[in-house]
């Protein structure tokens, strides 16, 4: 699948790293670095804006590393890009670390994975179909 891009960073458009990757590294397009304090929260921008084929989006997620490293993760993560958006696709980052955390221009922030989604239709009913779970909600197959 192609998908058309615009590109006004500085940097290559994203890419898989291995043949068997389910997602593009984003990185950040800055004029000069940010730096991200314990507990808060920016948008970051990539300079990117793409067109996504009808029945497609795109999945904004952390990355590990980042996550493991430095505890800076993607608030809403999963972020969607739907396909009718054109805007800057934007990251919003969060430090749950202890340390300031600085993103300088380029540095990968987060990862991209194009999936296929549909559009449901809801249908309003009074009973719906029993299951063995039932209404069992977290936790309620128990521990381990």
């Amino acid at each position: 699948m192609k998908i058309h891009v615009i590109n006004s960073s500085r940097h290559p458009l994203p890419q898989y790293s291995t043949p068997l990757s389910a997602g593009m590294d984003l990185r950040a397009s800055l004029q000069e670095p940010v730096t991200l304090q314990p507990l808060e929260r920016c948008l970051v921008p990539t300079g990117l804006r793409i067109a996504l084929p009808a029945g497609y989006e795109a999945q904004v997620r952390p990355r590990s590393g980042l996550a493991l490293r430095h505890g800076v993760t993607v608030l809403n993560s999963p972020g969607t890009i739907d396909a009718d958006y054109r805007g800057d696709v934007g990251v919003i980052l969060v430090n749950l670390g202890r340390e300031p955390f600085v993103i300088n221009d380029g540095d990968r922030i987060a990862q991209m994975v194009v999936a296929r989604c549909e559009q449901a239709e809801l249908e309003a009913v009074e009973v719906l179909s029993d299951t063995q779970r039932g209404e069992g909600g977290f936790g309620h197959t128990g521990r381990g």
